[in-house]
């Protein structure tokens, strides 16, 4: 069967001083339009992960193009043959990326777009560049760029601190830094700047836009993904990772063979805790 559920995901920073009122309003629309997934609504932005038919998915983005401050928001765009989500809810949040740092406002400060073509040909030429992920050490796990610095964070609350461990040398070497789809790098790269590194750069689009416009080069397993897919390779398709239910670790083809994989009751992160 061919794929029919359309998948969206996409955001923007922008200064919501009416957040509660949009949330109810955002709810209905996704509601009337037949949509699931989630839609977070801060004082700072919005982001939003969501799947269902085209039209309804039409239907929620001119609702947004009616708000200024929601127009023209690029899309992460994929496909799947049923509904990724369980059910459809907004929220209401403090932060629509938590770090802690409410002086943090990507559209005041942030660092400079890089394009995945522009990443792909400085790989190519093995330019000396150091290519970090700002992501969540059981997403790493699942696939990240070949060399890329690992923090080794369980949360991005760690980032600010684990930052600091980075060599003085790299304050004024090229950085590029990456996320799933370009969000959490809004904040990581006006945190790295504030820290004093000089020339940091932020993958436009994430690895979500990185496979969108030049595929698989120098990356190495799939994409960590937040929702039932869990991972999409870089032909943005689901694989065949899978997700522990108890420990709700993402977990590989390989780590499903281990002994201590027992569906609902444990795999090799939680065994035995």
């Amino acid at each position: 069967m061919a794929p029919h559920v359309v998948n969206i995901a996409g955001y923007r920073f922008a200064d919501l001083p009416d957040r509660d009122d949009l949330v109810p309003v955002l709810q209905s629309v996704c509601d009337d339009a037949g949509l699931k997934g989630t839609v977070l609504v801060a004082p700072e932005g919005l982001n939003f992960f969501l799947a269902g038919p085209q039209n309804g998915l039409d239907i929620f983005i001119a609702h947004l193009e009616l708000d200024q401050r929601f127009q023209s928001i690029p899309l992460k765009m994929s496909y799947t043959d049923y509904q990724p989500f369980n059910r459809m809810n907004v929220r209401r949040k403090k932060e629509i990326i938590s770090v802690g740092l409410s002086h943090i406002r990507p559209h005041e400060f942030t660092g400079e777009d890089i394009t995945p073509t522009a990443l792909k040909q400085k790989l190519d030429a093995g330019q000396p560049i150091h290519v970090l992920d700002t992501r969540n050490d059981y997403e790493l796990r699942i696939g990240t760029f070949k060399n890329a610095i690992d923090l080794e964070i369980s949360s991005f609350r760690d980032f600010p601190k684990a930052i600091t461990s980075l060599p003085e040398s790299m304050k004024n070497e090229e950085i590029v830094m990456f996320c799933t789809g370009g969000i959490r790098c809004e904040k990581a790269s006006a945190i790295m700047l504030e820290a004093g590194f000089t020339n940091v750069k932020q993958l436009k689009g994430g690895v979500l836009g990185y496979f969108e416009e030049v595929g698989g080069d120098h990356w190495e397993g799939d994409c960590f993904v937040f929702d039932q897919r869990v991972a999409v390779n870089p032909n943005l398709q689901e694989t065949d990772a899978e997700v522990c239910f108890a420990c709700r670790q993402p977990l590989s083809v390989e780590e499903q063979r281990s002994v201590h994989y027992v569906i609902g009751q444990s795999c090799p992160y939680c065994y035995g805790s």
